[in-house]
């Protein structure tokens, strides 16, 4: 063989390798291209060790491998870092790519005025300190009665009955007598006499015959004199309640006790009259609290010229007061087990821990935190729900309590 075809034949050897060679290396890229992407080789350039694959929305349900879950959702893997046992920092991890799928929004505790204005419901009832018990002051019978029924409202003097009292009869004759002798010294004892009797005025007024009257004007409660009835001493005839002033009962949830105090301003709208304002102070915070919706009763004196308000009536209470800085966080953010209240701090690295809080006044849609959490700490505002469930199926504490922020 001649050199020419030596050289060549070298030549077309080295060139099937170099093509082998590159096939080769094409492969191994075109390869590489096709699995960079998939969930299973970005789990394996992923350090840590892989528990299970699981859809965040069923953290129950567990998977081998990725996939989807029984509700068509894409899964994510759990690490083993991620468990109490680790010597990692506990909490739940999330993908940051499927934070936005989950529906997770974060929000960063800030310090801020919470407005002191608390809005309440109530209701106007009798000023129960504004009542008028009408009694016979001596055994007697009902001999007219002037046409009244419980529910009137009358003025103040207004007339219940004429009673017919015979012991007062004789003691009325006997002062006649004595004041026709010209006897003053008489004259005054026997005038004695029918006040200790308790007839009105301590002087006759007809042999044995008065008239009883309402000492203050408004609402006939009760009415027991009817015509013909034998009276007793000290038998009640009528109650009557008075109506220049009355009572708004308003609701108050417990957890803003503290924000009332007795002089307070409240304001009050009621829907009889829209235009209008009334204005009273609190004068009263009930000992105690209603079991079944958690609240206080707050008693507001009103002012009532003309009688408008009527017992019954409902109102909206705006209770005044002063804005007080707080640290706060959006209301939706926190999760009330009835235990305990909690919230889902968001850490670095797409970690989510619980984190137990003591909460106070809620105002505009935030809430003031007392205890739990420092300002500038992130916390999630939506969502939070399904990453409490998944901390409690893996056993993470919640970071618990360690101070007041105020």
């Amino acid at each position: 063989m001649s050199g020419t075809t030596m050289t060549r034949a070298r030549l077309a050897t080295a060139a099937g390798a170099l093509a082998f060679v590159a096939g080769g290396i094409g492969f191994g890229i075109a390869r590489l291209g096709n699995t960079a992407g998939s969930p299973t080789q970005q789990a394996q350039t992923d350090q840590r060790e892989i528990l299970y694959w699981y859809d965040p929305m069923i953290p129950a349900e567990h998977h081998d491998g990725p996939g989807l879950s029984s509700m068509g959702m894409k899964t994510i893997p759990k690490y083993a870092d991620a468990s109490s046992g680790s010597t990692a920092k506990p909490g739940v991890t999330i993908d940051p790519s499927a934070m936005q799928n989950l529906g997770i929004r974060i929000a960063t505790t800030t310090t801020g005025m919470l407005a002191g204005t608390l809005d309440a419901t109530g209701t106007i009832d009798f000023n129960q300190r504004d009542v008028a018990i009408i009694q016979s002051r001596a055994a007697g019978f009902v001999q007219r009665v002037y046409n009244r029924a419980p529910g009137d409202v009358i003025a103040r003097g207004a007339p219940i009955a004429d009673v017919l009292v015979p012991e007062w009869g004789g003691a009325q004759a006997e002062y006649e007598a004595v004041r026709r002798t010209g006897d003053r010294a008489l004259a005054a004892a026997a005038a004695q006499r029918l006040r200790l009797l308790g007839i009105p005025g301590g002087t006759p007024r007809g042999r044995g015959m008065t008239t009883v009257r309402s000492p203050i004007a408004g609402v006939i409660q009760t009415l027991d004199a009817r015509q013909g009835v034998t009276l007793a001493t000290g038998q009640t005839l009528a109650q009557v309640n008075g109506l220049a002033t009355v009572w708004l009962n308003a609701a108050v949830p417990e957890v803003r006790a503290s924000a009332i105090k007795v002089g307070q301003t409240a304001t009050a709208e009621l829907a009889a009259f829209p235009a209008e304002h009334f204005t009273g102070r609190i004068i009263a915070v009930l000992p105690t609290t209603q079991a079944d919706s958690r609240t206080l009763t707050v008693r507001i004196e009103l002012r009532n010229p003309g009688g408008r308000l009527r017992p019954g009536m409902f109102a909206t209470v705006h209770l005044g007061g002063t804005s007080d800085t707080a640290l706060l966080v959006p209301s939706e953010a926190v999760i009330r087990t009835g235990k305990r209240t909690l919230v889902m701090l968001a850490e670095d690295k797409g970690r989510y821990r619980p984190a137990e809080v003591k909460t106070g006044r809620d105002a505009g849609g935030r809430t003031e935190i007392l205890a739990g959490l420092a300002p500038g700490e992130k916390v999630v505002a939506s969502g939070q729900f399904l990453l409490d469930s998944e901390a409690s199926l893996t056993g993470i504490a919640a970071r618990p309590i360690t101070g007041d922020t105020k």
